[in-house]
């Protein structure tokens, strides 16, 4: 049965409960704003509003069958027992957020979906915020009163005209996006409250005086991530789509949601697909192609021909260890490794091993010497003088500094050419995750690491907190209290399967590269005990970077043309530091940019570049055949698994199999 607009009034708004809650605080209170065990009490407020009110929305809303229960004297009926149900997922939900803190007591609060109530809560809350100084409050105060006003004004409390179909609010959000939302004032003003204040608090950390920009952006995020899970989307007794979705189910969408909820509780990490859907080697990963060379840290993983000539110099592909390597061989589709093979090029890809206790002593060196060694692998196993590399994220920051011990050591001919997906040497101005280097967060890392290593869910965690609106409370909300199911998407698969991290390593890198930006200076950094100039690189060098990539920012990205001294072209793609690299062909999605004038900055780069639809994949190809156009035939080791290449196993091997 599909659900009628829920019958709600706009609450008569108790004046006088606020005058005797600002008559208790003392002199001290006022001036001081709320303290921590306040704040945390106000917290618990607003995850328990609207208690009461949904057990009326539901008794109004209630159909002849809950009728003629209730009127057999059955006064735990199903209304009274979805209404429990109800409040008892909105206990859980404070057991999850808040796990230090007593359950709520069981008798519901006063009737606070009063969005003068939800105001209030508001206010106390921002004004704690050191960046709203009390002028400030007084205007953020008095532009939500008339706020309300231009609300309320377009629902015709008086009755005398019908009020519209749909409201025309001053503030739009994708999380408020359904019609629910403005249907019944009371949502309108709870919503709409939230994002003006939001909005304030945004600009007020923008404007602030002397903060620098590491402790504005420290300020940014940390509010950013408080304001989204304070969002009323993301509770159910406030977000008038679950409230529909729960009647109309009869409670079904919560019971399936706080089993989802306890299940990921259990396994320590979000689920954003249906993983049941993908199978490793059949519709993910699923290139043909053999291991041809494994080591405790890698293996190397060597694609079959489809083609009858390929280039005579064959491509490695190093991925980031920090994820699987199959982001570059999804599906057929969008697989990057596929097409490249489809238009005669020998692949070759490294897999590493997510880590564990036996990889505890891995540092930056063993990677740096892995790459190596499978440049050398691939030289060997298919007799050729040189390869062409691809590096992508802290695996294309890796590689160019094993090119430049490489070029001190005279060994720079090796590598024909080079490519960079989002790859940073420069980490001034390296993105969101310098938000994670103080040393305090450090301090963390390191205690999170057991047994040498530092769980993928960690990582997995702190990328999910730079997008929290979108890889947290969005889940949360259609999974959870939707109850709605998880879609068979391979990126969000792909995103969920995650790897762990030698401690060592980890801290190293963000210690001497985010924090401390080592890599641009001279020989402050050494590997294998050769010291480290990216200046030496004189190999030709394509970059990449993503237009909207928060990870590794194009500014960032566009720095490493300050630090090479061969032949290079930088391309700007449209969208981000996935969806920005995984573009095929026949998607037909995005553009990117080219500039083959002069230009010194990522800005004179953009004034004079020509932008061109559709993938850039297809301009980096003519790209690398320009490098070293000479071709053979596809026969012999060129075909891995046979006597003169033999193979370890089918791809995609054992190692991105291990968790």
């Amino acid at each position: 049965m599909r659900a009628a607009p829920l019958p709600i009034a706009l609450p008569r708004i108790d004046r006088h409960s606020d005058r005797r809650r600002e008559d208790a605080m003392t002199d001290d209170d006022r001036d001081s704003g709320p303290g921590p065990g306040e704040s945390e009490d106000l917290f618990m407020q607003m995850l328990r509003m609207q208690g009461e009110s949904a057990r009326a929305m539901l008794e109004a809303y209630a159909v002849d069958p809950w009728a003629e229960d209730t009127a057999k004297g059955d006064v735990a009926g199903p209304v009274e027992a979805m209404g429990q149900a109800m409040l008892e997922m909105q206990r859980n939900w404070l057991r999850v957020w808040l796990p230090d803190e007593g359950a709520p007591q069981d008798a519901p609060p006063a009737p606070l979906a009063d969005p003068a109530g939800w105001m209030k809560a508001m206010q106390q809350w921002t004004a704690a915020m050191p960046m709203l100084d009390p002028l400030e409050q007084q205007r953020l105060w008095a532009d939500g009163v008339q706020l309300w006003s231009d609300v309320l004004s377009q629902y015709a409390p008086g009755g005398e005209t019908a009020p519209p179909a749909d409201p025309d609010l001053p503030r739009r959000d994708k999380r408020f996006a359904d019609k629910a939302w403005r249907a019944q004032p009371v949502f309108a003003l709870i919503h709409q409250t939230y994002l003006l204040f939001a909005e304030r608090l945004a600009e007020s950390i923008d404007t602030a005086r002397g903060l620098t920009d590491a402790e504005r952006d420290n300020l940014r995020f940390a509010t950013t991530a408080v304001l989204d899970a304070m969002s009323p989307a993301n509770f159910p007794m406030m977000n008038p789509v679950v409230l529909e979705r729960t009647m109309e189910t009869g409670g079904e969408n919560l019971v399936r949601g706080m089993e989802r909820l306890a299940t990921d509780l259990d396994r320590g990490q979000l689920t954003h697909s249906d993983s049941s859907q993908f199978v490793l080697g059949e519709n993910v990963a699923a290139t043909p192609g053999k291991v041809i060379h494994e080591t405790p840290l890698f293996q190397l993983i060597q694609y079959s021909p489809t083609t009858g000539t390929v280039l005579e110099t064959p491509l490695v592909i190093f991925p980031p260890w920090i994820n699987r390597f199959y982001i570059l061989d999804l599906n057929p589709k969008k697989s990057f490794v596929r097409w490249a093979v489809e238009n005669g090029i020998t692949v070759l890809m490294v897999s590493w091993k997510s880590a564990d206790e036996s990889l505890a002593h891995i540092e930056w060196d063993d990677y740096i010497a892995a790459q190596m060694e499978a440049i050398d692998v691939t030289r060997e196993r298919l007799g050729v003088a040189r390869v062409h590399a691809i590096g992508y994220c802290v695996a294309g920051t890796t590689l160019a500094a094993t090119l430049a011990i490489m070029a001190r050591r005279e060994e720079a001919e090796k590598v024909a050419s080079v490519t960079f997906f989002t790859a940073q040497v420069d980490f001034e101005h390296a993105g969101d995750l310098k938000l994670f280097v103080e040393n305090g967060r450090l301090e963390l890392a390191r205690q999170a690491a057991r047994g040498g290593y530092l769980d993928g869910r960690y990582m997995a965690a702190t990328f999910n907190m730079l997008r929290g609106s979108d890889l947290i409370w969005n889940t949360v909300v259609n999974h959870y209290l939707l109850g709605e199911d998880y879609p068979a998407f391979d990126l969000l698969y792909w995103n969920g399967d995650v790897t762990n991290l030698p401690s060592r390593w980890h801290d190293s890198y963000l210690r001497d590269l985010y924090r401390d930006n080592k890599l641009v200076q001279p020989d402050a950094l050494s590997a294998g005990g050769t010291p480290i100039d990216l200046s030496l690189i004189e190999t030709p060098a394509y970059i990449q970077a993503g237009r909207e990539d928060h990870i590794a920012p194009p500014e960032s990205v566009f720095r490493l043309l300050d630090h090479l001294n061969g032949p290079t072209r930088f391309v700007l793609a449209g969208s981000g530091h996935i969806a920005g690299v995984v573009n095929p062909p026949d998607a037909r999605k995005y553009q990117y940019w080219t500039n083959d004038g002069e230009f010194a900055s990522l800005e004179e780069f953009v004034e004079g570049a020509e932008e061109h639809p559709g993938s850039w994949w297809p301009d980096w190809l003519d790209w690398l055949r320009g490098q070293d156009g000479n071709t053979l035939e596809a026969t012999g080791a060129r075909c891995p698994g046979g006597k003169e290449n033999p193979a370890l196993e089918d791809a995609p091997g054992r190692y991105v199999a291990q968790r």
